[in-house]
């Protein structure tokens, strides 16, 4: 089997860990000898051992003690720092393990390659970028945090077929069905972090968890510029600690939440987007899941900084709804937004998701 293959399963290993990890990076590794698997290992939850040591750790329950010789692949560089865990590099080394197949470099200052020059140094064979791409994607948001100070962002969205996410009087649920609120909730237990505006918490009270067996709840996060969230709103108990985001001249309240002010857009009518994006990510917020209403979905769409767009589409119509796309209308097709396409396609059950990498 190939190098490739091999990668391929450490890639599932770290994508099965995406929304666990923060504020470190999901990383999977797999441990082979001679065409046979020894051992996998992904992060485990901030404190935990990273990957590289669960898949030493599973290839000795399985019986291989002696790793000599084996190949251990990794979608991010082996950490070779003290950090919260010993440096993988040291265990590497000490296991005998010969070679080490890494997907991307670690972005981290005190990485940048250091890690494989240990290696090296203490005679591993390295080999970098086997699928780079994929093992790049799945820490976007790491990356991305580190060089810009800005998280990975994916906008979702459930729809009628004439782009309505609720009837006039704000009806909502459910418009989608089983299938497609059940490939939202996956969604969920990828990121880190949950957003809605303070109008949608208001009149949907969600709990923002995930409820998928084994779903890890985000951490809910509200925009929410004059600090008007009720104390009695669901979020604020049904799962992780809520971050509660206000402009610097909100009132003062106490609320059993992480509340944090920061500027007003240009126009005086909200949170500056990038600024709040900036305060989550400074959190160890890397995923963040933007999920409405429709205001915050223009807010966001025009911030140019949303990577990925998820609409679930149903068959359904609600003539006079509330538009999932809010703020001023424009008037020529000249100054409409293109997205790249074309998107990609996912039937269901009677709904349909159509998805695009945005930035």
């Amino acid at each position: 089997m190939s190098d490739a293959t091999f990668m391929d399963q450490a890639l599932a290993r770290a994508r099965a860990a995406l929304g666990r990890t923060a504020p470190n990076p999901s990383v999977g590794a797999v441990v082979v000898r001679d065409g046979v698997v020894l051992g996998v290992g992904q992060t485990q939850p901030v404190g935990g051992p990273h990957a590289e040591v669960e898949a030493v750790r599973n290839a000795h329950d399985n019986g291989y003690d002696d790793l000599s010789g084996a190949t251990m692949y990794v979608t991010l560089e082996p950490c070779c720092h003290w950090g919260r865990t010993p440096p993988c590099t040291d265990l590497i080394v000490k296991e005998g393990i010969a070679r080490v197949v890494v997907g991307v470099v670690d972005p981290y200052p005190p990485m940048q390659g250091k890690g494989l020059a240990r290696l090296r140094g203490a005679g591993v064979e390295v080999s970098l970028g086997v699928r780079q791409e994929e093992a790049a994607a799945v820490v976007r948001g790491f990356t991305r945090t580190i060089t810009e100070g800005l998280p990975e962002v994916t906008l979702k969205v459930a729809s009628s077929l004439d782009g309505h996410l609720a009837t006039r009087s704000g009806e909502s649920q459910w418009i989608t069905g089983q299938a497609a609120r059940e490939d939202g909730h996956g969604l969920r237990a990828t990121h880190d972090a949950i957003l809605v505006g303070v109008g949608t918490a208001i009149a949907d009270d969600p709990r923002l968890t995930c409820r998928i067996p084994g779903g890890k709840d985000p951490v809910p996060v509200v925009l929410d510029t004059r600090l008007r969230l009720p104390l009695h709103a669901r979020l604020l108990t049904a799962g992780a600690p809520a971050v509660i985001l206000c402009a610097e001249d909100a009132p003062v309240r106490r609320l059993p939440a992480d509340i944090i002010r920061v500027p007003r857009a240009q126009d005086g009518q909200g949170v500056d987007v990038r600024a709040a994006l900036r305060a989550l990510a400074g959190r160890g917020l890397h995923r963040i899941l933007v999920e409405g209403g429709g205001q915050i979905h223009r807010s966001f769409l025009d911030s140019g900084l949303i990577d990925t767009l998820h609409v679930y589409v149903a068959g359904a119509l609600l003539p006079g709804g509330q538009p999932w796309l809010g703020g001023p209308a424009i008037d020529r097709l000249a100054d409409a937004r293109r997205l790249p396409g074309p998107p990609e396609v996912r039937v269901l059950g009677e709904d349909v998701r159509l998805s695009w990498k945005t930035r």
